[in-house]
Parts: structure tokens; C-alpha cells; sequence
């Protein structure tokens, strides 16, 4: 028994070709400076508090001026959501005396990585 290789039509890609990825950023100065003068104020005037509300405002205005391949980024993250990670996250460190604080930051990725997307548009219907 002879083996024969089946062939992969011209049109269809190898399965292990990676596809490019193209990220574009159309964030300017002034919403950057508004965005960053907003949640200064709202983490001020709550006395940190409201930090995470803050952080929140940040990664949204990223993401929103952010595409992958013509296709938008949204960042569906919410603050209570973050703020709850926050109470938890702080007991932690206090109750282990700083030692829970080198999880804070990798958690901190991971919950940010989450709740990003990438918002892909119909081109039939239009949403």
C-alpha cells in the first residue's frame, strides 16, 4: 500500500500559517488629558476609594481607541466588579503581612484580559 498526501487547495491556507495581526491606536492628547484629569479628581475626592472606578475609565478609553485588523476593542470590564477584586485582593495582603501583593498583579492582568474584546462588525446587516 502506497501512501498518496492529500492535496490542500491553493485558496485555503496551512493550519499552522499565523495570521497577522494589525493593531491600530487613534487616542489623541485632549481626551487622554480629560480622561486623566476625571478619574485624578474621582480618586481624590473619595480619597482612593473610588480607585478602581478610575482604573476602569482608563482601560475603556484604551480600548476604545484601539483596533486589531480594522476591528474595534471594547473593554467590557465593570467598577463594582474591579472593586470587589479590590476588597478581596487588599484583605489578602494585609492578612499574609505584603506576601499576597506578587498574585495582585498577575490577577490584575488576567481580570483586564478578560473583559477586552475585539467587536466584530456583520458586513451583511451592519452591526
Amino acid at each position: 500500500m502506497s501512501y498518496m498526501p492529500v492535496p490542500v487547495p491553493a485558496s485555503q491556507p496551512p493550519a499552522t500559517m499565523p495570521l497577522p495581526l494589525v493593531y491600530t491606536f487613534d487616542g489623541g492628547a485632549a481626551s487622554f488629558m480629560g480622561m486623566r484629569i476625571l478619574s485624578y479628581l474621582v480618586t481624590i475626592c473619595t480619597f482612593g476609594i473610588c480607585y478602581p472606578w478610575a482604573v476602569v475609565m482608563r482601560l475603556r478609553w484604551q480600548a476604545n481607541h484601539t483596533t486589531v485588523n480594522g476591528a474595534r476593542m471594547r473593554f467590557t470590564g465593570s467598577a463594582p466588579a474591579l472593586f470587589g477584586q479590590w476588597i478581596k485582593w487588599f484583605l489578602l495582603s494585609v492578612v499574609t503581612l505584603g506576601i499576597y501583593s506578587f498574585w495582585v498583579v498577575p490577577a490584575m492582568t488576567k481580570w483586564v484580559v478578560e473583559h477586552q474584546e475585539v467587536v466584530v462588525q456583520s458586513p451583511v446587516y451592519g452591526f
